[in-house]
């Protein structure tokens, strides 16, 4: 008797996810291989202190609040540099922890079970659904 599995064809899609206790400010895609530098997270940066003013013009005074990871991109220099520039006043990403950022315990696990009942045949075909779940939860959830 032999075994046949069907294959599973898997991809791995990079969101960076920025959200506030609104809703979601900005997701952005890394490109196929691209890596997350300081140059690429001080450009993301930039998109979502425009994106903030844009959107949240009333209640964006002097500094706002950031927490991230802390992903190497994040504690390099350049990126430092960046937050200190654009007004982001970073809270310090507690010692002890497992290394979580928010969205990964409480905005991706949501998402990960919606799309899990769904079938791409594409990296790109995710990217909508994903999109329409995010931005359809409400401001209770965020």
């Amino acid at each position: 008797m032999e075994w046949r599995h069907s294959a599973k064809i898997r991809w791995k899609i990079l969101a960076s996810s920025f959200w506030d206790q609104e809703g979601i400010l900005l997701i952005d895609y890394l490109p196929k291989s691209q890596t997350i530098n300081a140059e690429y997270n001080s450009s993301l940066l930039l998109q979502a202190k425009n994106i903030l003013k844009e959107k949240r013009r009333c209640k964006v005074t002097k500094c706002v609040l950031f927490l991230h990871d802390n992903a190497p991109a994040h504690r390099e220099l350049a990126a430092q540099k960046q937050q200190a520039y654009l007004g982001f006043q970073c809270l310090d990403h507690p010692p002890y922890s497992p290394n979580l950022a928010s969205s990964d315990y409480h905005l991706f696990p949501g998402l990960k079970k919606q799309l899990k009942v769904c079938h791409f045949s594409s990296a790109v075909e995710v990217i909508p659904d994903a999109e329409t779940w995010l931005n359809g939860q409400l401001s209770e959830f965020f």
